[in-house]
């Protein structure tokens, strides 16, 4: 698998998971509409959600990943 598909995936992954864990919780605190639960669980999973990227270094391509909790950049 190419490298740019592989952080396609990441990207979805890290967002999914997250998306889910906060729309299901937020059903269990909170009393809203369906819409408004499932828009606040999507911007926050946006912005807590793991970066992927690829990276091109001494001609190869490398996964890096950026993420809110973590200083600077790792790589993959």
């Amino acid at each position: 698998m190419k490298p740019k598909h592989k952080v396609l995936v990441y990207n979805f992954l890290g967002f999914a998971i997250l998306f889910v864990f906060f729309r299901f919780g937020l059903s269990l605190v909170l009393q809203l509409d369906s819409f408004y639960m499932s828009l606040i669980a999507a911007i926050s999973a946006s912005f807590l959600a793991p970066k992927f990227a690829v990276v091109k270094k001494e001609n190869v391509e490398k996964i890096v990943m950026k993420w809110i909790f973590i200083k600077g950049f790792k790589e993959l």
